[in-house]
């Protein structure tokens, strides 16, 4: 992990969360890797919700569980890092290195990656496929698709990384 200050060019920006597919942080290393950027790895906490903006830091919120956010986050923060090096650990040798930052962030998960990516001036923005089953499916009605409000309310280009696993192969 490097500091949030990279030198040169803008930061590619993914979206990340606790149990993702890998697939989505080792496209988005191997890419920073290959275009020489560093990248900006994004948690969305959406048990909380933004109070303040601050552009040159984090955003100030509210948690709506207060008692237990503090340990929470720190332990989530520490598996989140742990999966960010583990997946630059795996970039194909002389596909360069990869800087790379994590930052926490509240509220809607789409309007938090647009902000962030216009606070780094990020070229693009990578997110995953939402994860297959009824409960993920009726999550997405009601709350809509991160990668579709995304391509659809930000001049940035979204790359929208799928689960590797085929539909017939999936059975979890």
């Amino acid at each position: 992990m490097t500091s949030e200050r990279f030198s040169g060019t803008a930061p590619l920006l993914v979206g990340i969360m606790p149990k993702q597919h890998p697939e989505v942080l080792q496209t988005a290393a191997v890419l920073a890797a290959r275009l020489g950027t560093p990248l900006v790895c994004a948690y969305v906490d959406e048990a909380s919700y933004l109070v303040e903006w601050d552009p040159a830091r984090s955003a100030h919120r509210l948690s709506l569980h207060p008692d237990a956010d503090d340990d929470d986050i720190r332990a989530l923060t520490t598996g989140l890092k742990a999966d960010i090096q583990a997946a630059v650990e795996k970039v194909p040798s002389g596909s360069g290195t990869v800087e790379w930052t994590l930052r926490t962030l509240s509220g809607d998960p789409a309007r938090a990656l647009g902000r962030l990516a216009a606070e780094t001036n990020a070229p693009m923005i990578i997110v995953g496929t939402s994860e297959r089953g009824f409960s993920h499916r009726l999550s997405e009605a009601l709350n809509g698709s991160v990668g579709a409000w995304l391509s659809h309310h930000q001049s940035r280009p979204v790359l929208v990384v799928p689960y590797k696993m085929p539909a017939h192969e999936d059975r979890a």
